[in-house]
């Protein structure tokens, strides 16, 4: 089993800066994709960073490029997205995402998922 935590919300002042945490542990063999969602109220799910576990810079929607950036911990199962100058319609639970291998070179891939931390943008 896996379990996936983000931590790092809060309520921030347009402009400001806002970084979030996630980390993964349990049966893990690897992690090949490392992911963050954001989901206004009463909109859908939306990816804002993925990054894939052999490359070095992730992809961004048009709406969050050149303010957001996903990273990693080589040494340990965590991600993080750094959030730049942000806006009131960032505002949402972010989640991250995560797909991995558990149980082994051969073991099963799936898809696991944080329970979300909440980003209020506002004055």
């Amino acid at each position: 089993q896996v379990q996936v935590k983000e931590t790092g919300g809060g309520l921030v002042q347009p402009g400001k800066s806002l970084t979030l945490s996630c980390e993964a542990s349990g049966d893990i063999f690897r992690i090949y994709v490392m992911a963050w969602y954001r989901q206004a109220p009463g909109q859908q799910r939306e990816e804002v960073a993925d990054l894939y576990y052999t490359d070095t810079v992730g992809k961004y929607p048009d709406s969050v490029k050149g303010r957001f950036t996903i990273s990693r911990d080589n040494n340990k199962y965590a991600t993080y997205l750094q959030m730049n100058n942000l806006k009131p319609d960032d505002t949402g639970v972010c989640y991250c995402h995560f797909q991995i291998r558990t149980g082994g070179m051969d073991g099963s891939v799936g898809h696991y998922w944080g329970r979300g931390t909440q980003v209020s943008v506002s004055a």
